[in-house]
């Protein structure tokens, strides 16, 4: 399985945007949909001006200080939760996902009741999650990540795997994206998809830094895991 893009280890906006790109390329990929490859524009490469981090981009595309780490969420009541959820979602009957992106969480709802809420780490500005509505479309256990340049593959079991334990697919679009991510330019080509996953980067968790994606606590992704099968409903609210 093809994923996010380990960067080296420069500072802690790096380490947060580590490995949250997930793209598809020509189908291949575990389950036959998975997760697929960014090439970056030119060869990026990071030096330290002043205490400050600048990205080398190619000479036609000027150089950019990084972006700010993004906030984390303000937290939400219960009920301030569910009063973002719109009416026709609430109706109906058995399990669901809600991602609030505005408030950085997922809601699992059952019978337009509130079973569970989690904090989770979604797109950052130019890369939001796809808004809408979706449903599951691939469930991968102890996905293994292949590097989308190199090739080179990590193991589900290692720490430095940027999937974590669990992958839950949602969502795929075949129109490629490029643009500047906080920290580098990107040009995508093929299809990319978005999902839900663990990670290893706990404290991105309840920020916008991925490339569209959705990180989640590792013991929160594996409960929603079991609780989620292929066909799950999932709503994305903006």
């Amino acid at each position: 399985m093809r994923c996010p893009k380990q960067a080296p280890t420069l500072g802690l906006r790096t380490s947060l945007l580590a490995a949250s790109l997930l793209s598809l390329v020509g189908g291949v990929g575990v389950g036959g949909a998975g997760i697929a490859a960014a090439q970056e524009i030119g060869e990026d490469r990071q030096r330290e001006i002043k205490g400050e981090i600048l990205v080398e981009a190619p000479e036609e595309v000027p150089k950019r200080k990084s972006d700010p780490i993004p906030p984390l969420a303000i937290p939400l009541s219960d009920a301030a939760s569910l009063a973002r959820v719109p009416s026709d979602v609430m109706e109906r009957k058995g399990l669901q996902l809600v991602l609030d992106r505005k408030h950085h969480q997922l809601l699992v709802l059952r019978d337009g009741r509130m079973t569970r809420r989690f904090p989770a780490a979604v797109g950052t500005t130019g890369w939001e999650t796809p808004a809408g509505r979706f449903r599951v479309f691939e469930k991968v256990k102890e996905p293994v990540w292949t590097h989308p340049v190199s090739g080179d593959l990590v193991e589900a079991e290692s720490t430095k795997n940027p999937l974590g334990s669990r992958w839950i697919g949602f969502y795929r679009d075949c129109n490629g994206r490029s643009g500047w991510d906080g920290e580098q330019y990107l040009d995508i080509n093929g299809c990319t998809v978005a999902g839900f996953h663990g990670t290893p980067y706990r404290w991105t968790v309840g920020r916008a830094v991925s490339h569209g994606c959705v990180r989640l606590y590792e013991e929160n992704v594996q409960e929603v895991f079991d609780l989620v099968r292929v066909g799950t409903q999932v709503t994305v609210l903006p």
